[in-house]
């Protein structure tokens, strides 16, 4: 929860909690597919950008808090302004310095580093010897498009680690496109 809650607050809230706003306090929040928020949400977040206090549901005291928010969405928020879907405040309040990450398929260079990255991270995790993978594997993953962005990659090589019995990936790890 963003804005934590208080005891009793309603049902099942048998503690106070607080939240991602006051335990970032002095540090950084990043707050992933911002598009996606509803209304309501959206304004209590424009409500802590103007004010840098909130209140936990349910509480009557403000919670004063410094933070940094950083924002990530795969949609065009303009666009969602113009449609009505996203507060056009809220918009201007958060698009104050914006990185554009291009698509996966438009960074070649990142795919190797990334594949290296998963591999190591799901053979540590299941105990699997998976080291590498064969230059085919490799090739037939640079000429895939990847709609689904790095999250399709990294489900990708996931499942590969898991069903590799041996050290190296084949192109039969891959999931058959």
């Amino acid at each position: 929860a963003l804005f934590g809650h208080e005891k009793g607050a309603y049902t099942g809230a048998d503690t106070r909690r607080s939240g991602s706003f006051e335990q970032a306090h002095g540090g950084t929040i990043f707050l992933d597919e911002i598009s996606t928020i509803d209304d309501r949400v959206q304004v209590s977040l424009l409500r802590l950008l103007e004010t840098r206090a909130f209140r936990r549901i349910g509480g009557n005291d403000r919670i004063g808090t410094d933070v940094r928010i950083i924002t990530a969405t795969n949609e065009n928020l303009e666009q969602a302004v113009r449609r009505g879907d996203f507060r056009e405040d809220l918009y201007y309040r958060l698009e104050v310095f914006q990185i554009h990450m291009p698509p996966l398929r438009d960074r070649q260079g990142d795919l190797p580093l990334l594949i290296d990255h998963f591999l190591k991270r799901y053979s540590l995790e299941y105990k699997r010897p998976v080291m590498g993978l064969t230059p085919k594997c490799l090739a037939l993953l640079e000429a895939y498009d990847w709609p689904g962005n790095v999250r399709e990659l990294k489900n990708v090589i996931h499942r590969a680690v898991v069903v590799c019995p041996g050290e190296v990936l084949t192109p039969d790890h891959l999931k058959s496109r």
